[in-house]
């Protein structure tokens, strides 16, 4: 087990007691105390196992890139809700294979999890080619199989602007994870 800090320690169990009063909803003392002894509880037993160490300057870009994915899913949502809602249903289903040069598997996952995420799309699969460290900036070691409905739900993935998001979240960050 790797030392952790007291103040992360703190941290982890603020946030935790946080989500603990969000979900629950109770505001009652027996409530807030139990949920601050289990979120320590958890903080404390967690502290040493997880990899995880906390970059805020790349959270910060994360919840910066956010907003942008919350217009692509409400603009994609109404693009299907008119697909759907045409009596000619005009959908041309295509499987697409998307190659990245990310080059970080965090921002395949979350390139991944923003195409989920997207009405009219789905990732299919993330195929991870074993590339060693020192090839990495050179590379492309990743490509996603991706579902979309139509060409238009395709269009942030085949013009690249998507990819060009989340490099720009990723941008000037080390390799950590």
């Amino acid at each position: 087990m790797r030392p952790v800090s007291s103040e992360f320690l703190v941290l982890k169990a603020t946030a935790l007691f946080v989500l603990w009063v969000l979900l629950s909803g109770s505001f009652d003392w027996i409530h807030l105390v139990l949920g601050g002894v289990l979120s320590f509880t958890v903080a404390w037993l967690n502290s040493g196992h997880s990899p995880f160490v906390p970059n805020f300057r790349l959270w910060g870009k994360i919840f910066l890139y956010l907003p942008w994915l919350f217009l692509k899913i409400v603009q994609s949502s109404l693009h299907l809700s008119k697909l759907i809602l045409n009596p000619a249903l005009p959908i041309d289903p295509r499987l697409l294979r998307v190659e990245t040069n990310l080059g970080r598997r965090a921002a395949v996952v979350l390139m991944g999890n923003s195409i989920t995420l997207t009405p009219g799309t789905i990732t299919a699969e993330i195929d991870h080619d074993v590339v060693p460290e020192a090839l990495a900036a050179e590379a492309d070691p990743d490509a996603l199989l991706v579902h979309a409905i139509d060409e238009t739900s395709a269009g942030d993935l085949t013009s690249g602007r998507l990819e060009a998001k989340i490099a720009e979240v990723f941008k000037n960050e080390e390799r950590r994870w």
